[in-house]
Order: structure tokens, then sequence, then C-alpha cells
């Protein structure tokens, strides 16, 4: 019976190890797919007037804007282009006009990818649109302060972020408080105008 009892004892010791070693090789393994996975997604760096912004894309969860904005920034689309419209304590947005205020020609609208999973907070990058869900091209917008009301569900179908600022917060700040005026209509517009000089990805 003792002899039994020992036994019992050493195998459930047996299994406990193990079972310890499963839950940490499996934690291990989560942990490695979670850092694989943020390693993945792709980088960006806008230089500006104003200086640059880094931003991560997220592909994994917008995954036809983001592979329409990285198609505008390899065809080189944004140089040159504007932040044309700058509305401080909200969002600075850019990507479709040049500094005399030509609208660029862009390639047909994309379908609108807002989604809960990411809202539009202080720091992420929205595909500027018009009143149709459907109409996003080239303008984006990053967002200066939390704007809940452009989330998907808030008053309606929402504008899809795909991106967030990892660096360079200061200089999207910077470029929210310059003066504006009013030129060829549209208000908003920086008197001197803020360009993006390139886009380019990060390796």
């Amino acid at each position: 019976m003792t002899n039994f009892v020992k036994s019992s004892g050493s195998l459930i010791q047996v299994v406990v190890m193990i079972l310890g070693l499963s839950f940490f090789t499996l934690q291990a393994s989560a942990q490695n797919d979670e850092a694989g996975a943020k390693a993945e997604l792709p980088k960006i760096r806008i230089l500006t007037s104003e200086g640059a912004i880094e931003l991560q894309l997220r592909p994994d969860v917008a995954p036809e804007t983001v592979e329409n904005f990285l198609q505008y920034a390899r065809d080189g689309f944004f140089a040159d282009t504007i932040f044309h419209r700058v509305i401080p304590g909200f969002m600075v947005q850019g990507g479709g006009f040049e500094s005399d205020m030509t609208r660029k020609q862009t390639r047909a609208p994309i379908r609108n990818e807002a989604s809960a999973t990411l809202p539009n907070l202080r720091g992420t990058v929205s595909m500027a649109r018009t009143n149709a869900p459907d109409s996003a091209t080239s303008q984006f917008f990053i967002n200066v302060a939390n704007n809940d009301f452009l989330n998907a569900g808030v008053r309606g179908a929402g504008y899809a972020v795909f991106a967030k600022v990892t660096a360079g917060m200061g200089v999207i700040d910077t470029i929210a408080g310059v003066k504006t005026a009013q030129v060829n209509g549209m208000a908003d517009v920086p008197v001197n105008p803020v360009v993006i000089e390139s886009v380019t990805l990060l390796e």
C-alpha cells in the first residue's frame, strides 16, 4: 500500500510537471506569435515641411485600405501634396491637393473598412471620404483628439482607421496649430502650405 501511495505521488508530480511545461510552452508560443504579428505590420515614414511622422499600418484589420494607401505611396502620388484642411482639436487632412490647391487625379474609390476594432482615437489615421461610405480615394486624416463620433455605427458607416502614429505626434500638433484661411471656397486651409515631401515604406 505504501509503495502504491509513493508511486501515485510520483505519477502526480510527473503529470503536474508535464502540464506546467506545456503551459509555459503554449505561453511562449503565443507571445512569439504576437511578436511575429506585430513585426509584420508595415511602417511608413511621412516627411513633411514641419518634420517627420511615422505610422504603423494595420492590414490585419483594414487590408484593402492599407493596400490602397501603400499603392499611392509606391506610385509617389503623395509627394508635394499638402495638408489642405487643418482644424485644431479635431484633425489634419491631406493627400489630395497640391500647393496651389489643384486636386490630384486619383484611382477608383475603395470600400469602407471602418471597424469597431480600430476607433478614431488621438493619433490614429483614417480615410477621408464624401457622404457616400465607399468613396475614399487618396485623402487621409490624422486625429488630434478622440473623435468617437467618427466611429462605425455612431453616425452611420464611420471613417476607416487604418494606421496609428508611432513617432512625430508633436509634428501633427504643430500642423494642427498653424494659421488657416479660406482658399478657393475651402475653409481651414493653412496660409503657409504644409507640404508632404515624401511617403516611404520603412524596412
